[in-house]
């Protein structure tokens, strides 16, 4: 197989960008590595995430022998892109919320970002609003249980409604509200079941059609061979678990193997 394109998350949400990467790109040669022993990261110091990181994606470009790496995670983008840069020899695409087009799309001007406790309060997220959404009112909705709520779903279990319906509540009191970013890789994969439960209609909007254009970009316009979805492998942290098998045969690769992140 042609050395593939390696997605990290520190989960499954980084599966929302293979979706992506296999609409723009069908028949690219993927790989995925997750750091599930790790997850959730936003309850993480930031200075042992950025090492682990950064020791996680080494070990995993080395034995995918991958041509791309893409962090598919907000929060590991904004801690670690410029030292995985530096350690690896190959391109490393990372992931910003898609605060840019929602201020585009926005009738309104009024927005909220919906993402990680760990996002919605970072200098990075300020710099990016400030930025490209300085004429939009734009509201920070925290709404961290959505990620355990997305790797339930993944693995085969029942999304629990109530849980859903609290993260979304905060947007029920944001007036003229009318785009919803979708700030965390995790989120996308339950674009149905938010819209089922959110207070009105809105615009729901995420990175990876941008991700993906920018590995498009990276990759060059060659022709690439058509790949079987029995030849995409995946690693895992902690690659001992049902559901995430479960997971990630959903989306085509074969059951994890072990990574280290040492």
């Amino acid at each position: 197989m042609s050395r593939p394109v390696l997605v990290f998350d520190s989960g499954v949400g980084g599966l929302s960008v293979v979706t992506a990467l296999r609409q723009q790109v069908p028949g690219l040669p993927l790989a995925y590595v997750c750091d599930n022993a790790a997850l959730p990261y936003g309850t993480k110091p930031d200075s042992w995430l950025l090492r682990r990181i950064v020791d996680v994606c080494v070990a995993a470009v080395a034995a995918s022998d991958a041509r791309v790496l893409v962090v598919a995670c907000n929060t590991a983008s904004t801690l670690a892109l410029e030292a995985l840069r530096e350690r690896l020899a190959i391109p490393v695409v990372g992931t910003v919320p898609a605060i840019k087009p929602a201020a585009q799309l926005s009738r309104t001007g009024v927005i909220a970002l919906l993402a990680t406790t760990a996002t919605v309060t970072r200098p990075y997220t300020d710099r990016l609003i400030e930025e490209f959404a300085g004429h939009c009112t734009v509201a920070r909705v925290a709404a961290d249980p959505l990620v355990a709520q997305a790797e339930r779903w993944l693995a085969g279990e029942p999304l629990d409604a109530r849980v859903l319906a609290e993260c979304l509540a905060p947007l029920a009191a944001i007036a003229r509200l009318d785009t919803v970013v979708l700030g965390c890789t995790h989120f996308p994969l339950l674009r149905e079941s938010l819209a089922a439960v959110a207070p009105g209609p809105v615009h729901w909007i995420d990175s990876g059609d941008a991700i993906a254009r920018r590995v498009v970009q990276v990759v060059g316009e060659v022709p690439l061979p058509m790949v079987s979805s029995g030849a995409f492998l995946s690693w895992a942290t902690a690659p001992d678990n049902p559901g995430l098998a479960r997971a990630f045969s959903g989306f085509g690769f074969q059951p994890p193997g072990k990574i280290s992140e040492k």
